[in-house]
């Protein structure tokens, strides 16, 4: 079966290329081995960067000059105003808080605007603050970044495209290279002895962690993924609905985002930096110093009621020098196969558009009429929808138990210098 463009992997970025190069009439199909959204884009916290976290140490880096678009990209798609139409993702706010725990409160408002981003926080007034931030001595400001579902993203990606997907076994899955990443077919097996032989113009590899092995698999044998990984920590129970960042000195001490689970609790993703220094702790650990952190930076907190869990993650780069963060977009090109890492979930409109403007100029016999298309086999299975990480977490711990293990660790509380 010809194909203009295989895509392997179903998180936002390959569903994302999917809808773009379907509408650009491309003939495309995605493949996945295991939910859409597994790994990187279900276990992400959905805000919508605009930039102003890489601006704390007075400067603007390329990271924020490559994303500072991306708001307003996002939140044109959001409205129904910009394909793809994602007005019906479900948004868990249209803005952030932003507050600081030190003494230079002061800088944090001309930031934003000093260095022409489009998502300048704007102070709030004592009165205005939620109730959560009361009890806090610096500057509360809101920024307009928007925090999404990212279930609810890719639900609403995976709707429109059912028929172009396929569930895969990557042990049953076979490349036929002309060349080191120059693939001129890709046989599918299943269990039950069916097969599907896919001969494709271009193959494009978005699976995160995946893409790795992927490129193994078609004799791209040169490393070129690193990965960072983050232990993030859960609560949930009586709390309140909350999407924000505390940031001190250069640093993004934490951030809070907030959903609901499917038994109607109220849960928070924690990220930022205890996620970050967390990785070399174990579950319990981890847990004392977020429950240390949260009520340090959120004074007057009562955590009494709620439980607690974690979950790891890795997140897949490029590999840069000293396996620094990439500043903005990666895209790898080695024969017909283009590997792609968004670093971001805000940048991955950035990353499609210009995969998709390539693909577009170069895809010969670009179809007409999407009646030209040969469909995929009706009775292969099509893969589900990951759920988050709340609702696969194993254990959940009470406060009581936090609080005691809390009181014994000796891991200072992670407080970053003042830049």
């Amino acid at each position: 079966m010809d194909k203009d463009v295989v895509i392997f992997g179903g998180g936002a970025a390959g569903l994302w290329l999917l809808d773009e190069l379907t509408r650009c009439s491309i003939d495309a199909v995605l493949l996945e081995a295991n939910a859409l959204g597994t790994g990187q884009t279900v276990a992400a916290q959905g805000i919508i960067h605009g930039g102003l976290k890489y601006t704390l140490q007075g400067l603007l880096t390329k990271s924020a000059a490559s994303i500072r678009e991306m708001p307003i990209i996002w939140r044109d798609c959001l409205d129904g105003r910009s394909e793809p139409d994602l007005s019906g993702v479900r948004r868990r706010s249209d803005e952030c808080f932003l507050w600081r725990t030190d003494s230079l409160s002061s800088r944090l408002g001309m930031l934003g605007a000093q260095f022409g981003l489009r998502v300048s926080p704007q102070s709030v007034t004592s009165d205005d603050r939620p109730e959560l931030l009361r009890g806090c001595p610096g500057t509360v400001a809101r920024l307009p970044e928007q925090v999404i579902s990212t279930v609810s993203l890719i639900e609403m990606l995976a709707t429109r495209h059912r028929e172009r997907m396929l569930q895969i076994d990557p042990q049953q899955l076979e490349f036929e290279c002309r060349a080191a990443g120059d693939v001129n077919s890709i046989r599918l097996h299943r269990d039950d002895g069916q097969s599907l032989e896919l001969r494709p113009q271009y193959v494009v590899f978005t699976a995160g962690a995946g893409n790795s092995a992927l490129r193994r698999s078609v004799q791209l044998n040169q490393e070129a993924m690193q990965r960072r990984p983050l232990h993030m920590v859960m609560l949930r129970g009586s709390l309140p609905d909350f999407q924000g960042h505390c940031v001190d000195g250069a640093k993004t001490r934490v951030t809070i985002t907030s959903d609901v689970d499917s038994a109607g609790r109220t849960v928070w993703q924690v990220g930022g930096q205890i996620a970050e220094e967390g990785v070399a702790w174990d579950d319990f650990t981890q847990l004392a110093n977020a429950r240390k952190e949260l009520m340090s930076v959120l004074p007057g907190i009562d955590l009494s009621s709620v439980e607690w869990s974690t979950y790891r993650v890795d997140r897949a780069e490029a590999i840069m020098p000293g396996g620094k963060r990439p500043e903005t977009v990666q895209i790898r090109r080695e024969g017909n196969c283009i590997t792609a890492w968004p670093t971001k979930l805000a940048l991955v409109p950035q990353l499609v558009a210009e995969i998709a403007t390539e693909l577009v100029e170069h895809v010969s016999n670009v179809l007409t009429s999407t009646s030209q298309v040969e469909a995929l086999p009706h009775d292969w299975p099509r893969p589900s929808v990951a759920l988050p990480p709340w609702e696969t977490a194993e254990r959940w711990r009470s406060d009581s138990e936090i609080a005691i293990s809390s009181a014994r660790v000796s891991q200072p509380t992670l407080v970053p210098k003042a830049a």
